[in-house]
């Protein structure tokens, strides 16, 4: 910024080996004194919870908190403590209730917990939601919904999974191998092919399944070519109709299902919104399913134009199809019974201005004060034009009974996404080159959206020290 002599002059600087981590800390510690004070001010709070393994196989629980804050609510990141010895429910509680005591924080003020299904966060005697329900019996559960939806979509029937298996094994041969790897890069240049790899499948991430079947579909000549000029056994499954037509299938579905997991995920989402999209996507597969019994399969557009282009028998692989469609609204069903509850009983929270059925069930008072806001012009105009959060917080400014009641209805976090965007932040900071650090702060000052006060900071600091 200066010039070259100025930046050498700079370098001549003395610094301790920790005086940035020490920075690091300040600005870690004053992130969390901001959030903690914030989420007091609020008075009830929501946490979001999971716990991963780290590059050097220490575990790590991680926190976020979502609250409502003057007009909004917002989330942010809580902490990242190592958990030590076994990651049981007791011990996570015991991480989560030393740093409840440590800032004063009550557990009656949290209202409720999102995680995945695990035994150790689930278990109601000795997992983790067992041992919170000991201090705050009314706390509730959520069961991270975009994880739910993951284990709806992962039963088959053997014959796809079937299909799946191949699908894996060949997509292994090419790309785990350099050598296959190179030569059917190569394969594809020069037959002019939209791609030039394939891409792997691993169950960790939820969209791979979808991507590795679309990329395998739209490359199956150039597989089919390679696989047969090195003579593996999997070759031939491409001159099977049937199987090909599976494989579209498969390709067309998941595609399906990663537009629902894509339209899930996202910060800030409340968890009626979230209910939204699964309740459209199970009528989706209803119109599917039904369709299908009458032999249409246009919703499905690799396995339409593969079925009009080929000989391959009709029926057979529409059976196949309306029996995974069956199967899948059943494992949906099955892993979402409270979507009805929250789609009928809640619509006076997404638009006070019509419901009137929802309304029926709450409290005379606030039954009343939603009849004071039906008429408000001001905040009609306010729910068009802001998000639900926001528009909330508008009404429990003028009608403030009925706008907590609403808020505490959207305070839950519907997924586990924040904890794992985060996971992602803490594997490129702790790395196999810094395995001994220790990750909390630096993690908190890296993904917090709350800005440390600067200004409080240097001034508490002594000007020109020696290191």
């Amino acid at each position: 910024m200066i010039d070259k002599k100025a930046a050498k002059t700079f370098k001549k600087v003395p610094l301790s080996n920790n005086t940035v981590a020490r920075r690091i800390d300040d600005m870690a510690l004053d992130i969390v004194g901001q959030v903690v004070g914030k989420i007091k001010q609020a008075g009830q709070f929501a946490l979001q919870l999971d716990e991963m393994t780290d590059v050097s196989g220490e575990a790590q629980l991680l926190a976020f908190v979502r609250y409502k804050d003057v007009s909004d609510i917002n989330e942010h990141i809580l902490f990242c403590k190592r958990l030590p010895g076994k990651t049981t429910g007791e011990k996570m509680f015991q991480v989560i209730d030393s740093f409840f005591k440590e800032h004063d924080i009550q557990w009656k003020q949290c209202s409720h917990i999102c995680t995945d299904g695990a035994a150790a966060m689930t278990g109601s005697v000795k997992g983790l939601f067992g041992q919170v329900k000991k201090v705050n019996p009314d706390i509730k559960w959520m069961h991270c919904i975009i994880h739910r939806e993951a284990l709806a979509s992962k039963r088959m029937s053997p014959d796809l999974n079937a299909v799946m298996d191949d699908a894996v094994k060949m997509i292994n041969f090419i790309q785990s191998r350099p050598l296959n790897h190179r030569l059917f890069e190569t394969l594809c240049h020069e037959s002019g092919a939209q791609h030039d790899q394939l891409l792997l499948h691993t169950d960790v991430y939820w969209l791979s399944r979808g991507k590795t079947l679309l990329r395998l579909y739209e490359l199956r000549s150039e597989v089919f070519a390679f696989l047969k000029e090195q003579l593996h056994p999997l070759a031939v499954v491409f001159e099977d109709a049937n199987w090909v037509a599976r494989l579209a299938y498969l390709a067309d579905v998941f595609t399906k299902l990663n537009e629902l997991n894509l339209s899930l995920q996202g910060k800030e989402s409340h968890i009626l919104r979230m209910y939204e999209k699964v309740e459209g996507f199970t009528k989706k597969l209803n119109l599917w399913q039904k369709k299908c019994e009458e032999g249409d399969v246009s919703h499905f557009p690799l396995l339409h134009a593969h079925l009009a282009t080929t000989d391959v028998t009709r029926a057979p692989v529409v059976k196949q199809v309306e029996e995974h469609l069956s199967k899948l609204n059943s494992d949906f069903n099955q892993y979402f019974q409270d979507i009805d509850k929250k789609s009928e009983s809640l619509d006076w929270v997404r638009d006070p201005f019509t419901a009137t059925e929802s309304s029926n069930k709450l409290p005379a008072r606030l039954q009343e004060q939603l009849l004071d806001v039906s008429p408000d012009r001001g905040l009609k105009v306010a729910h068009r034009e802001k998000t639900l959060t926001v528009f909330s917080c508008n009404v429990e400014k003028e009608y403030p009974e009925l706008g907590k009641h609403a808020l505490i209805e959207l305070l839950p976090f519907g997924s586990t996404y924040m904890c794992e965007v985060t996971f992602s932040a803490l594997t490129h900071i702790k790395t196999n080159k810094r395995n001994r650090l220790d990750v909390e702060n630096s993690l908190l000052a890296a993904v917090s959206t709350l800005s440390p006060d600067l200004a409080k900071l240097m001034k508490d600091k002594q000007a020109q020290v020696s290191h």
